[in-house]
């Protein structure tokens, strides 16, 4: 969970690690100081969560312990017990992290370089401080560190970690193996934009952000393409006037629902009804008429195979295509994938169509004709289009959905959570869903929104953001009620007109009365 009133950028660790100084400069600001603010904003949060409880600080060699040495001086200066492990030998420390275990000393304080033993505290219920590594760790934890990380998680206590949990990548969002999972996280300056997706979030836990009075002139002096996606900074949709009827809006056409798998098609022709497509026709195949349109009569059935399709004229008239939900792989789904690749409508590819585009992408090593399009993977399905792992995709997010959307000449909504949007030179992190959202049919739902806003917006990369952002809402309003346990992806489908009402500006007439 994210403290709210953050700001509107993110920032690589790498970017604040270059940057900080010479912003600091500008304000008058020594890097001492800084060091001492970030310690007082850590010790701030940790009185008000947990009072006067003692404190076991875990602290490494460079500037991260710095702040941790800054935590134990104030706790010790409130009369807190302190105890505090250095993961090196005092002689080690230097410069600024030196001068505040300096002030930890003159406090009282006694450092204790670490042996195996020393996590048997006498301190009864402490809260622990990560302070091992900062914003500049990447690659893997070392081994004697993963075991010490390790001992900590045994301890039980509440973890408050220093700007980033130990051992997770604040720029790429990579996790190594045995990173401390946080109860808190209070990060500084800047908001890392590796803390807010992917597996990351598994170990940053709340998330608190101190600006220590540098964030405004952080953001004003260092450039960044990646951006939190919030309900303040989203496009709002075309308003409809009074005298416009459905056919002004347009059609909406999905395709998917290979024999037998008619359910994926119904959720993302259903998501897209509500979500404002006036008209949308089903291609799928024969079999699962019956059941796509059961009980939701406002779908319309449309071709079967290629064709059928290709007789129908229906994609000529087609405002959008949403294809993948359900499709399958089989000679049916590549001759009906084939045809719906040639039309020049904007295009909402998903599921089993991402792989048939990854191949026919690696046979012919590109696409002859780039249409607008909205590529929506999962972390196999954005492996698949880049020919690659997923654990390579998710050792940094960023890359992956900015190299697909380049590649493709396309948006990339790189699913998952913090879910990430990019049009191949900004990225938006977005900020809402949950993980009860981890069930069949999310990703569906999610295609057919897409298709229904790509309708009425003016550009795609509003229409998958504003999409994306309103599906991870729906989820939110839904286990705030119900609690994370039995979401279903249909759930979600009546959320979105009252979700879409809310930022909805309709226009009575273009005609003056």
């Amino acid at each position: 969970m994210v403290k709210q009133s953050l700001p509107q950028l993110a920032y690589s660790g790498t970017a604040v690690l270059e940057h900080e100084a010479s912003v600091a400069n500008s304000q008058h600001i020594a890097m001492f100081d800084l060091m001492k603010s970030a310690g007082q904003a850590v010790f701030d949060y940790i009185e008000r969560a947990y009072g006067q409880r003692s404190l076991l600080i875990v602290a490494g060699k460079g500037n991260n312990g710095g702040d941790g040495f800054i935590v134990g001086q104030l706790a010790l200066a409130s009369g807190i017990a302190v105890q505090l492990i250095l993961l090196g030998e005092f002689s080690q420390l230097s410069g600024d992290a030196k001068q505040a275990a300096q002030l930890f000393i003159n406090a009282g304080g006694k450092i204790n370089e670490f042996t195996n033993d020393s996590l048997l505290t006498d301190l009864e219920n402490p809260v622990v401080v990560d302070a091992i590594f900062g914003i500049g760790f990447k690659g893997q934890l070392p081994t004697g560190i993963a075991q010490v990380i390790a001992s900590i998680h045994a301890l039980e206590y509440p973890i408050v970690s220093v700007d980033t949990p130990s051992g997770v990548n604040a720029t790429t969002g990579e996790v190594s193996q045995g990173a401390v999972q946080a109860s808190a996280t209070v990060s500084f300056i800047a908001l890392k934009q590796g803390l807010l997706t992917g597996q990351a979030q598994n170990h940053v836990g709340n998330l608190v952000f101190a600006p220590l009075s540098l964030a405004q002139a952080f953001c004003q002096q260092v450039d960044s393409r990646c951006f939190i996606q919030r309900a303040c900074n989203l496009s709002s949709l075309v308003p409809r006037l009074s005298h416009q009827h459905k056919g002004h809006l347009g059609k909406l056409v999905t395709v998917g629902g290979q024999k037998g798998m008619p359910g994926a098609i119904r959720l993302a022709s259903e998501a897209a009804l509500r979500s404002g497509a006036p008209l949308v026709s089903v291609v799928t195949a024969p079999e699962n008429h019956s059941i796509v349109i059961a009980n939701r009569y406002e779908l319309m059935l449309g071709a079967t195979d290629k064709t059928s399709l290709k007789q129908s004229q229906l994609l000529l008239n087609a405002k959008c295509v949403v294809i993948g939900p359900g499709l399958g792989q089989s000679p049916w789904a590549n001759e009906l994938f084939d045809y719906v690749m040639t039309t020049k409508t904007n295009l909402i590819i998903d599921a089993d169509a991402l792989y048939l585009l990854a191949k026919y992408f690696q046979q012919h090593n590109q696409v002859e004709n780039y249409n607008p399009w909205i590529l929506t993977p999962h972390p196999k399905e954005a492996a698949a289009l880049l020919n690659c792992t997923v654990e390579q995709v998710e050792k940094n997010r960023f890359d992956a959905v900015t190299s697909i959307a380049q590649k493709y000449r396309c948006v990339c909504v790189l699913k998952g959570a913090g879910t990430l949007t990019s049009d191949g030179v900004n990225t938006w992190i977005n900020s809402t869903g949950n993980h009860a959202m981890a069930t069949g049919g999310m990703g569906d739902v999610l295609s057919g929104v897409i298709g229904a806003l790509a309708m009425q917006t003016n550009e795609l990369i509003d229409a998958a953001r504003l999409a994306v952002y309103l599906h991870g809402k729906a989820g939110d309003n839904i286990a705030a009620k119900q609690g994370h346990i039995g979401l279903l992806a249909s759930d979600l489908l009546l959320q979105f007109p009252v979700l879409l009402q809310s930022i909805y500006e309709p226009v009575s007439s273009d005609i003056n009365r």
